[in-house]
């Protein structure tokens, strides 16, 4: 089985599930390193929680930490369909995950990569990994499309 693909398709559908519901169609999964199980999935509920702090990231690291009954997610990975903002970013490093897959480079609200504005990295000292650029052109246009629809 492409686990791969599998985590790409499930933060595909959780954008659709996100626009369903009228949310910005963000998504993220925490998944266990060793079984590559998905032990926690969310988009973003910002408007149906009223809640901004209700990001994708922050429910699922939220959901995985409650489902597995501990307090770090150091065995973990997270996969995000946008890079993650500064504030899910100090969230992840907090969980202790690692990993961080994210399809898309958010250059303006990014809380990863040097060359955003607000970067993870010119803050805080946490070592991880990240990855990114995964069906780039698939979540774009479903960004895209949703803040077009959004503005009319």
């Amino acid at each position: 089985m492409n686990f791969f693909k599998f985590y790409i398709d499930t933060l595909l559908k959780l954008c659709h599930q996100a626009i369903k519901r009228n949310e910005i169609p963000i998504s993220a999964i925490i998944v266990d390193k060793k079984t590559k199980k998905i032990i926690s999935k969310s988009h973003n509920l910002t408007i149906a929680n009223k809640d901004p702090l209700a990001h994708a990231e922050i429910i699922a690291i939220q959901k995985a930490l409650k489902k597995q009954k501990i307090k770090r997610l150091d065995n973990m990975d997270i996969y995000c369909s946008l890079e993650p903002c500064t504030m899910c970013s100090a969230a992840i490093a907090l969980a202790r995950i690692k990993n961080i897959y994210f399809c898309i480079e958010d250059k303006s609200r990014g809380g990863l990569i040097n060359g955003s504005k607000l970067a993870f990295s010119n803050f805080f000292k946490y070592k991880f990994s990240y990855y990114y650029g995964f069906e780039e052109k698939k979540f774009s246009k479903i960004l895209v499309s949703f803040f077009k629809k959004k503005r009319k």
